[in-house]
């Protein structure tokens, strides 16, 4: 997605949002500009056709290898006993090498991985499945149960002791037990949303179980292929119960919400921003970038809000610290849930300043200014996290994916942001970013009655401060200046000395002879006249 800076300010085509495979999504710059569907099709494409490759390459190499192996073998008739065996042994061999190089080939996220991860586990994890057995037959029950036939509090409350102190005892790691509050509360939750689906409640609690227990052991997966187990996860879990239980469109977003916020609670701390991937050192390299840019003022990216109102003033404090909360939540979708709030916030703000609805135009450099202000802490793991492992439906259509591609597109002109885009000179941008020296900001004419003297004065000292600065930067430039122009005068006069001495070489001649010896060597002086001498006559 192209950005495009203009005088008025920065502008973002509307068509440019959407996915440009055309199929009306928004689309994601982490997608090449893709939608949730059509990215995860090209890259199914790209893969599948790499992996073709891959096998291609593995059978050429086997084949080259059985030629070599049977032409320097080829002599060896007499034993063919010894032959028969070891090619017997090398036929098993040739079969175990297929078998390993299909398993390392096949693609990860669909049925065939998907049968390989559920009969690795099964045979892993066949004692802690026997042993979890009881406990979701318990939840279940609990679950579906009429209130009638339930327990009393007191022995619920026991039978739930009880399975702690089996848990605890276990010798094997869970997911279970190593909840946090905020899980437990999560669960508790989820339980009781479940209870109002019935019979497909007890499907989803099924499918989410052996989910969560399929994940713990892919931890050693890519970040990228367990993105692509979720969303097979969230994909399947949706057309069952669209196609199978036959559960309307608003039930069935509201249970995809309810899922994701379980799972990805317990999923949290191995899957955001995990030590494999280098969203850690993303996220380092904008909060620099961001700290460089922090003298950025509202009227360099035509940002339409008057801070100087105190309700505009307190939409933009809500609309940063909304931002900034977006770091403390584990759930994607209340991820977005941040990020929506503070785009409303922007809405807000700009109105009240406008006095009119405001438009896209004015919203994306708004939530730069915002982004910039307020620099989000793990900013692109937040970004990644959400792109990975949220519901997709949520990222392409509705106000969340709106917004959500807005802050994409923010953080990637924050990332390419130049002299050009804030309508500075090259200049004044290098020494901005420098730190040698910071934009004048605009004196208020008007004070409040409230602001004591020594605040005025300090802005003054400031202004004057600043004015100094500016001034003895332009002398030392001068100065700079002045100098380079005496070096560069002396080397040209040098310059042009040295060619007039090559042009014209200097020769010495030999010492004139003197005056009285000028005729010394001429004979024929003899011959003439003594010089007249003067005389003097009487008057």
């Amino acid at each position: 997605m192209s950005l495009k800076s203009e005088r008025r300010g920065i502008h973002v085509d509307q068509s440019e949002l959407l996915c440009k495979k055309g199929c009306g999504y928004y689309g994601n710059p982490a997608w090449q500009g893709f939608c949730s569907k059509c990215w995860r099709e090209e890259y199914h494409k790209a893969r599948q056709k790499q992996i073709q490759e891959d096998w291609e390459l593995a059978e050429r190499l086997q084949r080259e290898e059985e030629e070599a192996f049977a032409s320097s073998h080829s002599t060896q008739g007499a034993q063919s006993l010894t032959f028969s065996k070891f090619e017997e042994k090398k036929t098993n061999e040739k079969t175990r090498k297929v078998t390993t190089v299909k398993k390392f080939f096949s693609a990860s996220s669909r049925t065939g991985a998907k049968k390989v991860a559920q009969e690795k586990n099964l045979k892993q994890g066949q004692l802690g499945r026997e042993r979890n057995a009881d406990n979701i037959l318990r939840d279940l029950k609990e679950i579906f149960t009429p209130s009638w036939e339930l327990a009393s509090p007191t022995e619920v409350l026991a039978g739930k002791l009880r399975a702690e102190i089996q848990e605890a005892k276990a010798p094997s790691p869970s997911i279970h037990r190593q909840a946090s509050i905020e899980t437990d509360r999560v669960s508790k939750e989820f339980i009781e949303f479940l209870k109002t689906y019935h019979k497909p409640g007890q499907d989803i609690y099924k499918q989410c179980k052996m989910f969560l227990e399929a994940m713990h052991h892919k931890r050693e997966l890519s970040i990228e292929e367990q993105s692509e187990c979720a969303q097979d996860f969230y994909q399947n879990v949706a057309e069952k119960l669209q196609t199978r239980w036959k559960v309307s469109p608003e039930r069935v977003e509201k249970a995809m919400d309810q899922i994701e916020k379980y799972i990805m609670t317990r999923l949290y701390k191995y899957v955001f921003c995990p030590e494999t991937t280098d969203d850690e050192k993303k996220d380092l390299v904008v909060q620099k970038r961001i700290r460089a840019l922090h003298w950025v003022t509202p009227q360099m990216l035509c940002v339409p809000v008057n801070e100087e109102i105190p309700e505009v003033s307190d939409m933009v404090v809500k609309a940063i610290t909304d931002i900034i909360e977006m770091d403390s939540k584990r759930v994607p979708r209340d991820k977005l849930a941040c990020i929506t709030k503070c785009s409303k916030h922007i809405f807000n703000a700009i109105k009240i300043t406008k006095n009119e609805p405001a438009s896209a135009d004015d919203f994306l450099p708004t939530l730069i200014y915002i982004v910039l202000k307020g620099n989000p802490p793990r900013l692109q793991s937040n970004i990644q996290y959400i792109t990975r492992f949220c519901n997709p439906s949520r990222l392409m259509t509705g106000e969340d994916g709106y917004y959500f591609t807005n802050l994409c597109c923010a953080v990637a002109f924050i990332e390419k942001l130049d002299a050009q885009s804030l309508n500075l000179s090259q200049e004044d941008f290098d020494r901005y970013m420098s730190g040698q020296t910071s934009p004048k900001k605009q004196e208020s004419e008007n004070w409040s009655p409230d602001v004591c003297l020594g605040v005025k004065q300090m802005y003054k000292n400031l202004d004057l401060l600043s004015q100094l600065n500016e001034r003895q930067e332009r002398i030392v430039s001068e100065a700079k200046k002045l100098e380079r122009d005496l070096i560069d005068w002396t080397d040209g006069i040098t310059k042009e000395v040295q060619d007039i001495v090559e042009k014209y070489p200097l020769e010495i001649k030999p010492k004139n002879q003197a005056l009285a010896a000028i005729d010394s060597e001429n004979v024929e002086n003899d011959k003439l006249p003594p010089p007249l001498q003067p005389q003097v006559y009487a008057g």
